[in-house]
């Protein structure tokens, strides 16, 4: 099915994004987005709050074909305040652009749930979220790999992380600025980590399943520029930190990244029927799991006790899944520790 999305241009764009050195810059980018936005579908009804006005139709649309027909919150649910708000969070989301980091931001906007990005382009915070009220999300700009811009003011008030950093396994554009594996998933995680309050209540680290296995076939394969292995460093200095952690490795990702705004390919690779969960322990799982699981299991494991200090993988498979409820998503966390 063709579809076409328009935007209205943005001509004056007054972000300033050279660097800084001594701490991270707020950026207040939200009022100047662009408030129409227009699909083949007709007009997408994006978020309801009285104190957010916008947000990507490309984001809300996966978040919501994940949720529909698979759990008692309906449609009608995502697009009002039903799902029980949680002021006393405020999450820190790094690398809330990505594949699955703008998909974590867009669920926690949705749940009421007070959010702060750190972005190295803050920018691109407006192409996916929308304009949003500063109480509800707050744009830093800085980058994991530069210590310096990890200044302590960055994490005021922070209860929660969610850190979705990464890169290719492989040489590609993506690695272009000194965005490789050793960089982002090693040098960035042991930064931010360093940096991290002790009161914090909650890390969540995305990692990857095959870390414990990088010197053994196929995975030698994959790690043959040192993903796994950067990976592994970065999960062992979060284990090592004496910060309250959870670490969600995935397995091959699906569905997205919500970045490319050809809303035919997104439609077709949110429309599958891979929604049931498997949760499993030991680095044993083998497969692929969609995005849009990977980012609800972060959230949902920041609310699960029993979730703290342990390694969980995540796959998806045929079937129906837990969506967006909370006690399945504790089934299936507290199925994987007894296996």
């Amino acid at each position: 099915m063709a579809c076409s999305l328009s935007f209205t241009a943005i001509t004056d764009f007054p972000l300033t994004l050279e660097k800084f050195t001594n701490h991270p810059q707020r950026i207040y980018p939200f009022p100047f987005l662009p408030l129409h936005t227009s699909s083949g579908y007709g007009s997408f009804k994006c978020f309801a709050n009285s104190r957010r006005k916008t947000t990507s139709p490309l984001v809300v649309h996966a978040v919501k074909e994940e949720v529909i027909g698979q759990s008692p919150i309906s449609e009608a649910t995502l697009d009002s305040k039903s799902i029980s708000p949680s002021s006393s969070k405020l999450v820190l989301v790094v690398g809330g652009t990505g594949g699955v980091g703008q998909l974590v931001v867009a669920s926690l906007l949705n749940r009421n749930i007070k959010s702060r990005l750190l972005l190295r382009g803050p920018e691109k915070a407006i192409e996916l979220f929308g304009e949003q009220d500063e109480e509800m999300l707050q744009v830093f700009k800085g980058d994991t790999r530069n210590p310096e811009d990890l200044d302590p003011s960055l994490f005021e008030g922070v209860t929660h992380v969610i850190c979705c950093t990464g890169t290719t396994a492989f040489p590609s554009k993506r690695w272009d600025g000194d965005n490789t594996p050793e960089r982002t998933d090693w040098e960035g995680v042991r930064n931010l980590v360093s940096a991290l309050p002790s009161t914090l209540k909650r890390i969540v680290l995305v990692s990857s399943v095959g870390v414990t296995k990088f010197n053994e076939l196929p995975w030698s394969i994959m790690n043959l520029f040192g993903v796994l292995k950067y990976k592994k460093m970065g999960e062992d200095f979060v284990r090592n930190s004496g910060l309250p952690f959870t670490i969600i490795r995935p397995g091959r990702l699906t569905d997205g990244p919500y970045t490319s705004y050809d809303l035919n390919t997104l439609l077709q690779a949110t429309a599958g029927n891979r929604r049931a969960v498997v949760i499993g322990q030991g680095d044993k799982l083998v497969g692929e799991v969609s995005r849009i699981v990977v980012a609800e299991a972060c959230i949902q494991a920041l609310d699960i006790d029993f979730t703290e200090g342990e390694i969980y993988e995540i796959n998806s498979v045929e079937g129906e899944g837990p969506g967006c409820d909370p006690q399945k998503w504790k089934e299936l966390f507290k199925n994987a520790r007894s296996q």
